[in-house]
């Protein structure tokens, strides 16, 4: 199956703060917010929403192919991604601009804030699958980007009637009503977590039911929770696969996504997608940064069955 990741391709800065967000904010003053933390741990990671899904999809076994803008900057990742055999021949870089970055912290309670830099990303409202030659994709994963960008492959996959994931994620802040409602429209799978769905119920102003009516596949990631799919007027509860350790969540999200679509790929039922995305998530929840993991076949398949009470029978690739 030929999968296309569209989104950022970046460097991430995760930072750790020993505390709690929340002891430090005053609620009546939330008016004129003015905070500073004082991290005491940084690590620089590969990172980017695109470059995230992909690397879990390939983990799994999928041929995943990245599409995204870089900058000059961007050397040292594209050997590393070609030294995993993930296809690195559309993404195309930009002179004169850096890569894009993300910073965050995090609490001792998991709590994130997180700035991004869009760098050469920007650039990417101006690079279409047509000028790509990628109009025969099985599927496109539109993950945040720049959002002109997000809003462009949306219109393009219609047209084309290429089936997609519409993942707006961390730009639900940024697009507004009318851009949800214009390209959420006709998605395959319409992927976000509790949060951004409240964000996108309260923008466009369609309750669930109206949002469903709009997309093949909803899927819902409610954090220890588990997540949420609902198929064809039916609804599955995934539970989250418990961690041996917890040591930072950044990237936990991409790695389900990137594993949904592996298994997807694969032939396998959407409720076992589910699952084979939860574990995955838990592989990059018990590590720092968001491309560190890895297993066997054998021990994914030996976990899930433990994580599920199942056995994850994996068919052959489409």
């Amino acid at each position: 199956m030929k999968i296309v990741v569209s989104g950022s391709i970046a460097y991430d800065y995760l930072m750790t703060f020993p505390g709690r967000f929340t002891d430090q904010i005053i609620p009546e003053k939330l008016t004129r917010l003015s905070v500073s933390f004082l991290v005491e741990e940084m690590v620089r990671q590969r990172g980017g929403t695109a470059a995230n899904i992909a690397y879990s999809l390939k983990l799994l076994g999928g041929e995943p192919i990245l599409l995204g803008t870089v900058g000059q900057d961007f050397g040292d990742y594209r050997t590393w991604l070609n030294e995993h055999a993930i296809r690195t021949d559309h993404i195309v870089e930009i002179p004169h601009k850096f890569t894009a970055s993300f910073f965050v912290s995090t609490d001792e309670e998991q709590n994130q804030i997180a700035n991004f830099y869009a760098g050469a990303m920007s650039d990417c409202r101006s690079v279409s699958l047509a000028d790509q030659g990628l109009t025969d994709a099985d599927v496109v994963i539109i993950s945040p980007n720049d959002p002109q960008a997000m809003l462009n492959y949306a219109a393009e996959c219609r047209d084309l009637d290429i089936p997609f994931a519409y993942d707006p994620s961390q730009q639900t802040a940024r697009l507004s009503g009318e851009d949800l409602r214009s390209s959420i429209p006709g998605s395959s799978w319409l992927m976000v977590n509790d949060y951004e769905m409240a964000v996108i119920e309260g923008k466009t102003g369609w309750s669930r039911e109206k949002i469903l009516q709009e997309v093949g596949t909803l899927i819902v990631t409610e954090g220890r929770a588990g997540s949420r799919i609902v198929h064809q007027g039916e609804e599955f509860h995934i539970p989250v696969s418990p961690p041996q350790n917890v040591a930072e969540p950044t990237g936990v999200g991409d790695a389900y996504r990137g594993a949904f679509f592996a298994a997807h790929s694969a032939g396998l039922p959407v409720d076992v997608c589910g699952r084979v995305g939860a574990l995955c998530a838990t592989y990059v929840l018990e590590q720092v940064g968001t491309t560190n993991h890895t297993f066997t076949p054998q021990e994914f398949a030996l976990r899930y069955q433990q994580a599920f009470g199942e056995e994850l029978l994996w068919g052959e690739p489409a």
